[in-house]
């Protein structure tokens, strides 16, 4: 094998130094043309609703919500935080009849309460479920684990928004000290000790911070029969502007402020990813796009790939718990485990989204027998 490597010529070796460096393309090349080249520019605050918005959030005063905690939530755990200073808030958008999930989630990457002696708290936020029945177990579960914020509203697709506004109310008005706040869905996986790490890595204050797997020129859909329908009078632009997946993304705790005080006068009928943006774009902050977040994809498991990345979607209780155990073993990962563990994870991930959609349009040409 030495000697037919010895052996090539100039124009073979050519050959296998471009095959190589188009396989990296291929894989790596979306992730780097979005982390450096297509991120929106800083905003100057020169708009002066931008700058209204900014002074609001900045005196917002939460003292009538803690005064009518009941007004707002159905369980508050208004004393979660304490009055400590706490590193990063994850706030985890549950739906409220999935109690076995919760507890998945708490026995894995959850079961965590510092990184490198910075605070941590996980918790979730559910609304009002269907039955009465399940309300006892969720009242039974929240003296057990004290880890639940429920709001006043129904637990719907509909209602998405609400939550959202509700995690934003919550952490300025509960969790204020909270230098970071992590909102994520139920079916993510969190790698908190890579997140930490790079949040304290960051070259810059705490302030403006809106971070995740950013989507760029997102056209309205105007078709009333899609779910995603948003209509002209509510959006009138032809593109919403940069917004993070809703799936895992990373605010400061500024930001939180000023989107909730945006989310006071805007309507809510909309996807929730693009409702944050938009607030987002009100108040003059720009989102920053990290490729170490899924997004909306599911990523192939494999151990030094997840002790890299920030998330990935799409997990099951199985998946979370070998992830979970995987990767808070002894061994550490060298760079070129590394290297290697970040191809095969997006080259499998990669080909199972290109099977999915093969599989998609076969289903449609499929005609149905009698």
């Amino acid at each position: 094998m030495q000697l037919i490597f010895c052996r090539l010529r100039t124009h073979q070796w050519c050959f296998l130094l471009f095959n190589v460096l188009l396989f990296h393309a291929l894989l790596f090349g979306a992730d780097i043309v979005e982390e450096y080249l297509l991120q929106s520019s800083p905003t100057t605050y020169a708009d002066a609703q931008t700058l209204d918005v900014r002074e609001r959030a900045r005196k917002l005063d939460m003292g009538l919500v803690k005064g009518n905690a009941s007004k707002f939530f159905r369980i508050s755990s208004a004393g979660a935080c304490g009055d400590a200073d706490l590193f990063l808030l994850a706030v985890v958008s549950s739906n409220a009849e999935n109690l076995t999930q919760r507890e998945i989630i708490r026995k894995t990457w959850a079961n965590m309460s510092q990184v490198q002696g910075y605070g941590l708290l996980t918790l979730f936020a559910i609304g009002i479920p269907q039955t009465q029945a399940t309300q006892e177990e969720i009242n039974k579960e929240y003296e057990n684990h004290r880890d639940i914020i429920q709001g006043t509203f129904s637990d719907s697709t509909n209602n998405v928004v609400l939550k959202t506004i509700m995690i934003m109310r919550w952490a300025v008005t509960f969790c204020s000290k909270a230098l970071f706040i992590l909102k994520s869905d139920e079916e993510v996986f969190v790698n908190y000790r890579s997140l930490v790490e790079y949040l304290l890595s960051l070259k810059r204050h705490a302030e403006d911070l809106y971070i995740g797997r950013v989507y760029h020129q997102v056209m309205p859909i105007r078709d009333p029969l899609s779910k995603y329908y948003v209509p002209v009078i509510l959006y009138s632009r032809k593109y919403y502007p940069d917004f993070c997946s809703t799936t895992a993304y990373v605010i400061s705790q500024d930001v939180a402020r000023k989107v909730f005080v945006v989310s006071m006068a805007m309507e809510t009928s909309m996807p929730e990813d693009i409702y944050v943006g938009i607030c987002a774009q009100k108040a003059g902050v720009v989102p920053i796009h990290s490729s170490r977040f899924s997004g909306e994809k599911h990523i192939w498991f494999n151990r030094c790939c997840y002790k890299f990345i920030f998330s990935s979607f799409g997990m099951t209780g199985k998946e979370l718990v070998k992830a979970w155990e995987e990767i808070n073993d002894s061994r550490q990962c060298t760079m070129l485990e590394t290297y290697y563990g970040l191809i095969k994870c997006k080259a499998l991930t990669y080909l199972d989204k290109l099977t999915l959609h093969s599989s998609t349009e076969s289903e449609e040409f499929v005609t149905p027998s009698d």
